[in-house]
């Protein structure tokens, strides 16, 4: 079965070998691969392969999650949150959001970047903002996205790269909370919505190729829709 291409009935199971039916806010699961990382593994997401139906959902659950954080503009992470903000934003009755890039441009300027990294792209590398977008930025509620937190490295980059713009952003919203990795690091004062989340996943007793979702590390907190 192609991944993140359509939402469906699942039985649910204890155990699964390289795909996992994510319940989804609908009732009906979305298929995603499980992703291998030794001890554990997660459920990912690519966004940007989505079929359109999947992505109309996703950023529709997104909008109606961050819809109580009051947000007047949304500033999209790099590079799959850029597919996910300009509908959110739409959907939240917004004219515009705001795009920061990995690319430089030769009006920026380096006060207005971070170093970025994620658990999905580890290379360091940097995040830019436009100088001349900072007045849509000044004195609004400003509501970061991002498609995943799962390690938390990303929307911490988003944090810093808004506070050099003197911006703390009334939430962070993303499709998917991958797991509890985030938690620790992630300041209480900022409000995570969420379409969905998925739990990390152990090996079975046997130490096969079974993956078994680990319900503790479910994330709570959240704002999810509803």
């Amino acid at each position: 079965m192609e991944h993140w291409q359509s939402f469906r009935p699942e039985p649910q199971r204890d155990a699964f070998i390289d795909s996992y039916p994510a319940p989804m806010p609908n009732g009906l699961s979305l298929c995603m691969p499980l992703r291998d990382y030794g001890a554990t593994a997660v459920a990912g997401l690519i966004v940007n392969q989505a079929s359109f139906g999947v992505h109309h959902a996703i950023t529709a659950w997104m909008a109606a999650a961050a819809r109580p954080l009051g947000a007047e503009i949304v500033v999209g992470m790099p590079t799959l949150g850029h597919g996910l903000a300009g509908p959110v934003a739409e959907a939240l009755g917004h004219p515009n959001w705001v795009a920061p890039g990995y690319s430089r441009k030769k009006w920026y300027d380096p006060a207005l970047s971070v170093p970025t990294a994620s658990s999905t792209a580890p290379d360091a590398r940097r995040v830019w903002l436009d100088p001349h977008l900072l007045p849509r930025l000044s004195g609004r509620r400003v509501l970061l996205l991002d498609d995943v937190i799962s390690t938390g490295s990303s929307a911490l980059a988003g944090l810093a790269l808004l506070a050099s713009a003197g911006v703390q952003p009334v939430g962070l919203c993303v499709a998917m909370a991958q797991g509890n990795r985030w938690c620790e690091a992630w300041p209480r004062s900022i409000p995570i919505a969420a379409a969905f989340a998925t739990p990390l996943f152990r090996r079975d007793e046997e130490g096969g190729r079974r993956w078994v979702p680990d319900a503790s590390t479910l994330p709570s907190g959240l704002l999810l829709p509803g």
